[in-house]
């Protein structure tokens, strides 16, 4: 007996409908496998557009899958491609193994739907039939989504009290790996050579009571973060801030003690912190008070003898001056051309323009540059202009500690007499402020902005 074998054909009057197969995975674990979770879901969706086909479905080769990506954001490499070709008119029906897997939240599924609406594009759950076009569709979708934000919601809630519960305990829950730590067995574990460095950063700070002071130090002493790049001021203020080195652990305001072990006593860490408590505006005039005058040891008479830096008060206004030695030994007698008293305001100013002056002239660039070469061969022409052109910006931003170190590699000697001031400069001190200014320009000019 002789069989006829039959196809069925798909009828020429149906419409055909282009079918795109959306997957998705929270995490990747388990994505590495030849055949994963995302296989399974595209499995599903293919054999129920296959068993459509009499109504015209024809799958899209194109693949839609995001693996290790929540569901409660739309910001997913694939929907972000798939709504693309929604708009493009690519796609008729949209095919996913549940409604979760394309969103599980209520507020961003409903622009989904209206950007499929705009489209003409229909969307269909293989678990989970219903119809979008319909009202009762829409209903039931609102529904179900209203139970996968639900479980969503319930699911963050326990992982945040679970995570709120082992902070209480001390325990470290990942996160970045501050300075001065490393992570065995889940645990934090001093670094004894990066303890230090953390430790120096507390030392320095509450010494100097200054961020740009402290950083000055540490990038002149090589201290670095734990990738190898010099510690900046942000970088000093966290360290500052981190309850983690004195064996605590805190979460959402509340301090904990910490199963691992501190880096940094009590006493220094109080000692810092006292100094936090200071505003920075009056920290840095505090340090400004304490600052020996600019000219120390550099101004000089005609005679060859120093002038010294003295001060006044008048009507509570300070008023400085550099006297000559005479003066302060009250021999002031006679007319023989020394200058007794000099405004230090004056002078001071005098030198620093003159110093501003000198680094914009070309002929002091090009040397700097040539001498600098010496100890930095990669060292350019323009980065050394930059660097030597960035002091104007920056000066007024200065402690006086700084400003004072500058002017001391800068200027040799000056000598004031009743005709003016002599201000004699030091040319070979240059190379090394190109380098200075590198460090410090950066933080300096931050903290002033």
């Amino acid at each position: 007996m002789k069989t006829r074998a039959t196809t069925t054909a798909m009828p020429s009057s149906t419409k055909k409908l282009r079918c795109a197969v959306y997957t998705r995975k929270s995490t990747d674990e388990g994505l590495d496998k030849e055949f994963n979770t995302l296989d399974a879901q595209r499995d599903a969706c293919e054999a129920y557009i296959a068993s459509q086909r009499a109504e015209g479905w024809v799958l899209l080769r194109d693949r839609y899958d995001d693996g290790g990506f929540s569901g409660g954001t739309l910001e997913r490499p694939a929907l972000q491609r798939l709504l693309r070709d929604i708009q493009a008119d690519l796609v008729d029906v949209i095919v996913v193994y549940k409604i979760d897997r394309l969103s599980r939240s209520l507020m961003d599924f409903a622009k989904l739907v209206e950007v499929m609406d705009a489209h003409g594009v229909t969307f269909v759950s293989v678990t989970q039939s219903f119809n979008t076009t319909t009202s009762m569709g829409r209903l039931t979708l609102n529904i179900l989504l209203s139970f996968a934000q639900f479980e969503r919601e319930v699911i963050g809630e326990r992982i945040r009290d679970k995570f709120a519960a082992s902070r209480a305990r001390g325990m470290w829950m990942g996160g970045k790996v501050p300075l001065g730590y490393d992570v065995a067995n889940r645990k934090l574990v001093v670094n004894d050579a990066e303890a230090a460095r953390v430790r120096r950063v507390f030392d320095l700070f509450a010494e100097t009571g200054s961020g740009v002071e402290t950083v000055r130090r540490l990038q002149a002493e090589g201290v670095t973060a734990k990738s190898g790049r010099p510690l900046d001021k942000g970088d000093v203020y966290k360290l500052l801030n981190n309850r983690t080195y004195v064996g605590e652990a805190s979460h959402k305001g509340q301090v904990y003690p910490g199963e691992h072990q501190a880096i940094v006593s009590r006493e220094l860490w109080d000692r810092a912190h006292a100094v936090l408590q200071i505003s920075p505006r009056v920290r840095a005039n505090q340090n400004r008070a304490q600052t020996p005058a600019l000219l120390k040891g550099l101004i000089f008479g005609v005679d060859g003898r120093a002038l010294s830096p003295t001060h006044a008060r008048k009507n509570g206004r300070l008023y400085r001056y550099y006297v000559a030695q005479r003066v302060l030994k009250g021999d002031a007698a006679g007319d023989d051309g020394i200058v007794r008293r000099v405004s230090a305001a004056e002078i001071e100013a005098a030198v620093v323009d003159q110093v501003r002056a000198l680094l914009r002239q070309p002929e002091i660039v090009v040397g700097t540059w040539r001498a600098a070469r010496a100890e930095a061969p990669d060292l350019t022409e323009g980065e050394t202009r930059d660097a030597l052109h960035r002091l104007d910006p920056l000066w007024e931003h200065l402690f006086p500690a700084e400003q004072a170190r500058i002017v001391r590699s800068l200027v040799e000697r000056v000598v004031v007499g009743p005709a003016g001031a002599d201000i004699r400069l030091r040319l070979d001190g240059l190379g090394g402020l190109v380098r200075d200014l590198g460090a410090i320009a950066p933080d300096a000019l931050r903290s002033a902005a």
